[in-house]
């Protein structure tokens, strides 16, 4: 005789309202036992809850997003014949290490021995060993396995990072879009050493922002073909009317820097040469130029490194570039700094000069296609008018896609920076 059945939330330890990341049937659907109906997400593990028997889906009574705790009727299942005689009753059994039981609480009661839930418990919220730490729902690490995809080769863009369907479904096409060989680079995985086995060690987690910029860094290094133009600026006169505005606005809440007059001289610059402004579309094949000039300055910050972008440089004059680098990388610096701040850079100048160096190998912020790293300035004797003489010399770094800039395009760009840099009187063009 047919029997309907509540199952309810498992013992899932000391955690409450956690949320049904994943809803998996739907009333009138047929499960199987151990079928997963739904998944949660603690800040330690997902888990699926799945049907302590087989038999018809009446109802459901959860939505993803919802939030749950033991004991919270999440379906019903109409379950018959010897189902329903070795249904689950409506008592918490105790968590086990990889395996919480799930109670279900019966119309009509009927005692038995508590069936085992099938969990993921570790710390990382995966049961495919391949997929690392990969952020995903058990379904669509089940649809990443049966489609052969390794997660931790997946961005996700769901909430908080989450894979989707449609990531593993994009990586799909775009593995297939790769010439024969595909493009990924086959090296020998890192060893696991026992540091302490040589003295005292201390172990420091990452901050946030180093491991989302760790990533991008390693992918821009390793896809994009990286080759790096040194030049010198004379920048005497420069820096000789930088003083002078800075008297002229010491009274202000913001100083007048030498990047200040790195934007407005690289704005110049991109406009002589669009294809530095540009990307390269999704396909690879087409180069996207780009009619706006909006620059990114690196910022160093006690948690790592942040590129808040300028944007319509060209439009802008050196006192409200000062200003609005002042503002940008105090907001950074403060942690205020919003995701939109940081979007649709062109270019990007990186300024060690603060610090120290005389040239560096910045790398390339994809999609972009050239980033500009600056060193310290020092005196130097220049040949001019049949004598040395002393000129404040600046150090510049230019990193260019070789995709897309060839040496000779690249030594022009930055020898014509160079001349805007060394005569204030092509800033105002």
């Amino acid at each position: 005789m047919a029997e309907i059945k509540n199952v309810l939330v498992p013992d899932i330890g000391n955690f409450k309202d956690v949320s049904v990341i994943e809803v998996s049937v739907k009333a009138g659907d047929r499960v199987n036992a151990e079928q997963a109906l739904i998944s949660l997400e603690t800040d330690k593990a997902t888990i699926d809850v799945p049907a302590p028997f087989a038999g018809v889906v009446k109802d459901v009574k959860v939505k993803a997003g919802d939030k749950v705790s033991e004991g919270t009727l999440i379906v019903t299942i109409e379950a018959s014949g010897e189902a329903a005689a070795t249904a689950v009753p409506a008592a918490a059994a105790p968590v086990q290490a990889a395996a919480p039981a799930v109670p279900v609480a019966p119309a009509t009661p009927a005692p038995a021995k508590p069936s085992p839930v099938a969990a993921t418990t570790s710390a990382a919220p995966t049961t495919v060993p391949a997929s690392g730490g990969a952020h995903a729902s058990p379904s669509i690490r089940r649809f990443a396995r049966e489609l052969g995809v390794n997660l931790a080769q997946v961005g996700g863009s769901g909430e908080k990072g989450r894979v989707t369907k449609d990531d593993v479904q994009n990586f799909v096409k775009r593995s297939l879009a790769q010439p024969a060989g595909g493009s990924g680079l086959q090296v020998l995985e890192m060893p696991a050493v026992d540091f302490a086995k040589y003295g005292a060690i201390e172990t420091k987690p990452l901050s946030r922002i180093k491991k989302i910029s760790g990533a991008n860094l390693h992918r821009n290094w390793v896809t994009i073909p990286h080759v790096t133009q040194f030049e010198e600026a004379d920048i005497s006169e420069m820096e000789a009317f930088r003083k002078e505005l800075g008297v002229e606005y010491a009274k202000e809440s913001f100083k007048i820097t030498p990047l200040a007059f790195m934007l407005k001289a690289c704005a110049i610059t991109l406009k002589h040469f669009p294809d530095f402004n540009a990307s390269l579309d999704a396909s690879g094949e087409n180069l996207v130029m780009k009619k706006y000039i909006h620059i990114g300055v690196a910022v160093d910050t006690p948690d790592g490194l942040m590129v808040p972008v300028i944007r319509d440089v060209d439009q802008k004059g050196i006192v409200q570039l000062a200003k609005e680098l002042g503002e940008v990388s105090a907001k950074a610096r403060e942690k205020k700094i919003t995701a939109a701040d940081m979007q649709g850079g062109c270019f990007t100048i990186s300024s060690l000069g603060g610090i120290g160096g005389t040239s560096f190998t910045p790398i390339i912020n994809a999609p972009e296609v050239a980033i500009l790293g600056v060193s310290r300035s020092s005196m130097k004797p220049v040949w001019k008018d049949g004598e040395f003489v002393p000129r404040l010399m600046l150090p510049l770094s230019l990193s260019y896609d070789h995709r897309v800039i060839d040496g000779a395009a690249g030594a022009r760009f930055t020898t014509y920076l160079a001349h805007v840099l060394s005569d204030m009187r092509r800033l105002a063009l």
